[in-house]
């Protein structure tokens, strides 16, 4: 909502959320405080447990209305784990710890490409291109030759 405006300043954020945000936050507290106040009307499922979490964590849950910097959702947490969490459907066929150790090498690599800005597939492209050049005989290579293709 408001937080999409990246030209709006920490202030602006917090401003807005004051006047447009607090009033739903608040409502929604009260709301679930009366919900939970009748417990012969509230089940005794997930969506009550969810109730009674929210009310645990009011406070923490309302950080985003006296900080403009912090994000009103979590998207952005949950973009930087996304690649984690489709990957971990594909471990389950990993039966070795070799495997296992190539394929965090490779996720290692893939977000560490992403964090630095750089194009994923062109980063592979040039690894799988430079390291074979870079072997030994017997497949190995010296560490201190790869300082050229962290960038």
């Amino acid at each position: 909502m408001l937080d999409r405006l990246s030209e709006f300043s920490a202030e602006e954020h917090l401003k807005e959320r004051q006047i447009k945000v607090r009033p739903l936050v608040e409502a929604y507290f009260a709301w679930v405080r009366k919900q939970l106040s009748d417990p012969k009307h509230l089940p005794k499922n997930k969506n009550a447990d969810g109730l009674r979490y929210s009310m645990k964590h009011a406070k923490y849950l309302r950080v985003f209305l006296e900080n403009g910097d912090v994000p009103m959702d979590n998207s952005a947490s949950e973009q930087s784990i996304r690649t984690f969490c489709i990957s971990r459907n594909n471990w389950v066929i990993i039966n070795s710890v070799k495997g296992a150790l190539a394929s965090a090498v490779v996720y290692s690599l893939s977000e560490t490409a992403k964090l630095n800005n750089l194009n994923v597939y062109d980063y592979f492209n040039k690894l799988l291109t430079e390291l074979p050049y870079r072997m030994d005989e017997d497949g190995n290579i010296d560490p201190s030759t790869l300082d050229d293709l962290l960038s």
